[in-house]
């Protein structure tokens, strides 16, 4: 099932490939899994290059790769010099001559579109790379929907990716029908809340069907491809009960969560934070106690360690104040032990 993508001209497949967790795998897997998503027909591939080596993980199975891709990437530059620097970079790890879409990553605040569509700013390089014909469309990815509604009020971008699913759904509020008034592409990220999300399908469904063109889940193993691909497969609305069930699991969430974009990273003191975040989830959340004690005890770098120097606080999307979180779960999980 494809959708145009706005009014770019671009039909790509709705479930595209989210080039996050790639990150986490050597290059003999991530080529394993991505292969298999093109294999099995994901055409839409978006990355960044913040993603540390995920670029250049992409870049090497779409050399060997026959078939049409349509590739997205991103950069952190806020200046025109930077950004070029950055389309330069990408160009160069995913071994092409052209990318399709080409955006502006997480613009988190007034001043910071205020610099990007200013003189000097990243739109100016932006601009003259697709008159060059080395981007094909420019795009704007944020968490805050109001933030990037106002950027598109502002600026002709042909794309949106913000965080959609069924804890996060704010870009229904004004964003989304803004973006169909003016024939923007759509592209949700964050479908499953960075893995928080239990009942995948559902909510990959529930995304589809309120808006988005396409939706971005981040993959690392090859059944994955599979099962999210599934959700296509004669595509409907949820239901009262499956809706019901989505419901019970974003009350039980909160939205107090991490969601592992890793913006965070690397911790200055060399904390593993979103893994540390994710075995305080599996210990309360899933129950899975003994599961991640020993995950814990593993680490070099335990919640102890955080010395709160505030850096990760600054650099999440979400706000989230990870030290208090930590020092509350290393005290949560020490009495959980004495009791057991």
């Amino acid at each position: 099932m494809k959708v145009e993508l706005g009014g770019t001209g671009l039909e790509v497949t709705r479930v595209g490939f989210g080039g996050i967790p790639i990150q986490r795998l050597g290059m003999g897997e991530a080529a394993e899994v991505v292969g298999a998503a093109l294999e099995q027909g994901i055409d839409f591939i978006d990355t960044a290059r913040g993603y540390s080596d995920s670029e250049e993980k992409i870049g090497r199975v779409l050399s060997s790769f026959g078939g049409r891709v349509t590739v997205a990437t991103k950069s952190f530059a806020r200046t025109r010099d930077d950004m070029l620097r950055d389309i330069e970079t990408s160009l160069r790890n995913l071994g092409v001559g052209h990318i399709d879409l080409y955006q502006c990553h997480n613009i988190a605040g007034d001043d910071q579109l205020e610099t990007v569509l200013g003189p000097g700013g990243a739109m100016e390089a932006l601009t003259e790379a697709r008159d060059q014909g080395i981007i094909g469309h420019i795009g704007i990815t944020g968490h805050k929907p109001w933030i990037v509604a106002e950027a598109i009020r502002r600026f002709p971008f042909e794309t949106v990716q913000v965080p959609f699913n069924i804890i996060e759904t704010a870009a229904a509020n004004e964003l989304l029908p803004l973006a169909r008034e003016k024939r923007i592409g759509t592209i949700a990220m964050k479908p499953v809340a960075g893995g928080a999300v239990r009942n995948v399908l559902l909510n990959l469904r529930f995304i589809l069907t309120s808006g988005m063109d396409v939706v971005i889940p981040g993959m690392d193993q090859v059944f994955q491809v599979e099962e999210n691909l599934s959700v296509l497969d004669g595509l409907s609305p949820l239901s009262v009960s499956e809706m019901e069930v989505l419901l019970r699991e974003k009350e039980d969430l909160g939205d107090g969560f991490c969601r592992r974009c890793e913006y965070c990273m690397p911790c200055p003191q060399g904390l593993n934070i979103s893994f540390l975040h994710l075995i305080g989830a599996y210990y309360f959340r899933y129950g899975l106690r003994d599961w991640a004690w020993e995950r814990l005890q593993g680490l070099e770098k335990k919640y102890g360690d955080c010395v709160r120097c505030g850096e990760c606080v600054s650099k999440c999307p979400y706000d989230l104040n990870t030290p208090a979180i930590f020092a509350e779960l290393g005290r949560r999980i020490a009495e959980d032990r004495k009791k057991n």
